[in-house]
């Protein structure tokens, strides 16, 4: 790749650490840089217009240019640009912020704490966990359990709570007091004549099997998205998170349910809890809380957790936790601006209608030779190639069918995005009929593509 020594992608690749990525890679192949963002298109650096249908990282569900965030944004800035929230200071976006999320939170949720990313919220919510038990006497349930596949963030513990390998190999990761679970994936971890609903029984029995080999008493929490995304968007099979919930209670282990991607409508209600009926003691969002226009996350806690941390904060004197820049007044702002604009759109039924297209145009093609399974909920979908549709038998890691797929679709004008060989999705809701279409036929496009290009490829290695 020749590029002059002043060009922004030499700049690039002289100066900036990307995440996820192939560091040695990015410095033959440099930057894809986006320039513009207008609806649910962005315009690359070469004049490209390109339909995000992965909204970003799972985040800019209202699009790009929405003039209610960028105004609501630009009067903030203009009014007071910073102010913090430690010791008993506050500022109205935050307060307005607080409010408007707990009347849209489930009811047993009273109050939220803010910070920047959702990998804070999530390290938030494990640090009130043991807060609670402090308070509660338990000072020795220190262990999370998480779940294989799981994405919960990159900081220390947020990566050790990730079941994802390339996130622990080099950092030391994952820390002794992170257990991982069984992966609810029917499509690869069932067996052989099992039904969704005893996959899910057996995936209970496991989990509890396994409580108990760690001992009770010594675990915090259980951690989960409702639908795991950065995983593949792993749908929960029929009556897992029904086994699941009695088990934490019988136990006395706290469920944290991570909607850091599922909220704000995702998965076709309000908070991905809702579509799956689970009753959670804490609630983690970030992404979507201002679709990504300013840097934002929230915990939200049940009236008891934080009953129990108000007492156990009385006795030790003070709550010694908090960010610079948790509530940020920007931040705050345009995220009260998405939160309207979210009832005015009435997000949880576009998701659901938008998705539902979506997933009946990629199911038309999982006759395709290369397709394994076609999954989602709401409007979130992933789509796995595979080599041998009746064995599910995987392609070579090194051969990245997946990352060939991804970019025979971006060739067609469409952002998605691989991980490993499941393609995903997760369009803006600002989508159209028309916009869905499109990502379904530059899919199917794609996969012909890559198709030709493996029985090619067969054909030169066969003597």
């Amino acid at each position: 790749m020749a590029l002059s020594l002043n060009s922004p992608e030499a700049r690039d690749i002289a100066y900036h650490i990307h995440a996820q990525t192939n560091l040695r890679l990015h410095e033959e192949v440099g930057p894809s840089i986006i320039v513009k963002g207008d609806g649910p298109y962005v315009v690359d650096s070469e004049g490209r217009k390109l339909l995000d249908a992965m909204s970003g990282m799972w985040c800019t569900a209202l699009g790009y240019s929405d003039r209610a965030l960028i105004d609501a944004g630009k009067a903030q800035l203009d009014s007071l640009p910073f102010f913090q929230t430690f010791a008993h200071k506050s500022h109205l976006p935050v307060i307005d912020l607080a409010e408007a999320l707990i009347e849209r939170l489930p009811d047993h949720l009273s109050r939220v704490c803010f910070s920047s990313s959702g990998s804070e919220a999530v390290e938030s919510a494990i640090k009130f966990a043991w807060y609670y038990h402090h308070g509660k006497g338990e000072p020795d349930r220190k262990k999370i359990i998480s779940r294989q596949r799981a994405y919960h963030g990159s900081t220390i513990v947020a990566g050790s709570l990730t079941g994802l390998p390339h996130m622990h190999k080099s950092f030391n990761l994952p820390v002794d007091f992170v257990v991982h679970a069984d992966c609810p994936h029917f499509y690869r971890n069932a067996l052989e004549g099992e039904s969704e609903s005893q996959f899910a029984h057996r995936l209970a029995v496991q989990l509890e099997a396994l409580i108990v080999e760690e001992k009770p008493e010594t675990i915090a929490a259980f951690i989960a998205e409702p639908v795991m995304g950065t995983g593949g968007v792993v749908v929960p099979p029929r009556g897992y998170f029904d086994a699941v919930q009695p088990i934490l209670r019988k136990y006395g282990i706290l469920l944290i349910a991570d909607e850091v991607i599922c909220g704000f409508g995702r998965t076709g209600k309000y908070w991905g809890s809702q579509t799956f009926e689970l009753k959670p003691d804490m609630i983690t969002c970030a992404k979507g809380l201002t679709s990504a226009y300013a840097p934002l996350s929230a915990v939200a806690v049940s009236e008891d957790i934080y009953i129990a941390m108000r007492e156990e904060c009385d006795r030790i004197g003070l709550f010694g936790h908090g960010f610079t820049y948790g509530g940020h007044p920007l931040g705050a702002a345009i995220a009260c601006a998405a939160l309207r604009r979210y009832d005015e759109i009435d997000a949880p039924a576009r998701a659901a209608q938008l998705g539902g297209q979506l997933l009946t145009g990629l199911r038309a093609r999982a006759d395709h030779p290369l397709v394994g399974e076609v999954r989602g909920i709401g409007f979130m979908a992933g789509l796995e190639v595979v080599r041998d549709r009746d064995t599910k038998a995987t392609f070579d890691p090194a051969m990245k069918i997946g990352a060939r797929v991804q970019d025979a679709v971006l060739d067609r004008g469409v952002i998605v995005r691989a991980l490993g060989d499941t393609i995903v999705f997760a369009p803006p809701y600002v989508c159209t009929e028309a916009d869905v279409r499109k990502i379904v036929d530059a899919v199917e496009a794609a996969l012909d593509d890559t198709y030709r290009h493996v029985e090619e490829g067969s054909a030169k290695t066969t003597p």
